[in-house]
């Protein structure tokens, strides 16, 4: 949803469902910025490559638009591979907060997957890949299922909700993590993870309330990349 900016003041985000005097978090989800592994469009999991030259200008511009339109914001979170947490530092030296790390939001061990493409993956593994695509709770070899990404992520996601609560959050992560986050909000199920696409350095947007309940008010949004 390039150029979406959520809900006006005048309608503010909950009021119809009687939460108007209550303050959410929010969660603003940022993906890393282009990493090689990125270029050649290979499985990027627990490999820890660094940003490229444009993956870094797109980390800066993210991390403009985020403390133009995020000032407020308590902390910045990143994974700990180095492609989110040097995205997250442009962001903090931009709001002028520490990176703090969460292992929750690391990405996907695509196990033997790793470094492959599409195509090389589902040669080497035509079976499990093919079930896979399908199957959350299938993993590849040596790696982790989409539904064990899920348990993680939620589990950070509830205690960075608990931690910050009324807040605003910059988290840096990556793809499925973030769409986990976004899944969740939304209580959609696992066939989301293989529809949804997210750019790189991308912003998502969704707020937290405390009954339980979320609103997402932007997806993918790109417009400030170079």
């Amino acid at each position: 949803m390039s150029g979406a900016t959520g809900t006006s003041s005048a309608n503010p985000a909950g009021a119809w469902t009687g939460r108007g005097a209550a303050v959410p978090t929010r969660v603003v989800l940022l993906r890393h910025g282009q990493s090689p592994l990125s270029v050649e469009r290979r499985y990027s999991g627990r490999g820890n490559p660094e940003l490229t030259e444009l993956g870094r200008s797109q980390a800066a511009a993210a991390a403009k638009a985020v403390a133009e339109r995020y000032p407020e914001a308590a902390a910045v979170i990143s994974s700990p591979l180095a492609r989110a947490f040097t995205t997250a530092g442009a962001v903090g030296t931009a709001l002028g907060l520490p990176v703090e790390v969460d292992d929750g939001f690391i990405e996907t061990d695509f196990g033997t997957w790793e470094g492959l493409t599409f195509r090389e993956a589902a040669a080497q593994d035509p079976d499990v890949h093919a079930a896979w695509l399908s199957d959350p709770t299938l993993a590849p070899p040596q790696g982790e299922s989409f539904a064990d990404v899920e348990r993680r992520v939620v589990a950070a996601l509830d205690g960075l909700l608990a931690r910050f609560a009324g807040s605003t959050v910059v988290l840096v992560s990556h793809v499925t993590p973030i769409k986990t986050v976004l899944q969740h909000a939304l209580q959609a199920g696992p066939s989301m993870l293989f529809r949804l696409h997210l750019d790189l350095a991308c912003l998502s947007v969704v707020d937290f309330w405390s009954d339980g309940g979320a609103s997402v008010r932007l997806v993918n949004e790109t417009s400030y990349l170079p």
